[in-house]
């Protein structure tokens, strides 16, 4: 369920496969096409996101129970949600998410090994079920995805086979609703990726488009 005249884009994806950097490029493509965009991310898109974060991905926080995990980025989800998507997409503007849902799915549900279907229904309360129109999964193999990043966080600091199981839980999810996502390889040379994800959303703006002028 989306809120308001807005877009809603989330982008997905392991460490490491370019997410902030094509996020830059689409919300500057939107602006040239008349839309309005908000860029924000999970966790710590808000004041109190921001607090949560540093929580979550700082090293010095060590081990932590999954759960707690969950519960935390759900909070991160409610405040963002509330505060920041809603309000953006009730004023007809384009919203772009660095993650959303679909990363707890990822991160806590096939990577901690949680259940799925629990994770699923903590974040659809917290969001208050609120969907993506689209959701770009940036598919890379964890090892090349990693070998990219100049530092490593909590979690990026995990072993590697944590990042497979993330890695294959965005495959399912898209494989589930294959409607409502663009996977990309994110391995590609980045100008390829760009277009890529720049012809994913021109399609899905052209159908809701059409949508619009036969309702």
């Amino acid at each position: 369920m989306t809120a308001g005249p807005g877009l809603f884009i989330a982008f997905e994806g392991g460490e490491g496969a370019g997410k902030s950097t094509q996020i830059q490029h689409l919300a500057q493509w939107l602006q040239g096409q008349g839309h309005r965009v908000v860029t924000t991310r999970e966790p710590g898109g808000t004041l109190i996101g921001s607090a949560i974060r540093s929580l979550l991905l700082d090293p010095a926080t060590g081990e932590m129970d999954p759960r707690t995990e969950a519960l935390l980025y759900a909070a991160d989800r409610a405040e963002h949600v509330a505060s920041v998507i809603r309000p953006a997409l009730s004023s007809g503007a384009t919203v772009i998410s660095d993650r959303f849902v679909d990363s707890s799915l990822a991160y806590q549900g096939a990577g901690r090994i949680l259940d799925r279907d629990e994770v699923e229904q903590l974040s659809r309360w917290a969001s208050k079920e609120l969907t993506p129109d689209l959701t770009v999964i940036l598919d890379i193999d964890p090892r090349l995805g990693l070998a990219r990043l100049s530092g490593a966080d909590r979690l990026e600091s995990l072993a590697v086979d944590f990042h497979d199981r993330v890695r294959q839980g965005f495959v399912d999810l898209a494989q589930r609703a294959p409607h409502r996502y663009a996977v990309i390889d994110a391995s590609l040379p980045e100008v390829e990726v760009r277009a890529a994800v720049v012809a994913a959303v021109d399609a899905m703006l052209q159908q809701r488009a059409a949508e619009s002028a036969t309702s």
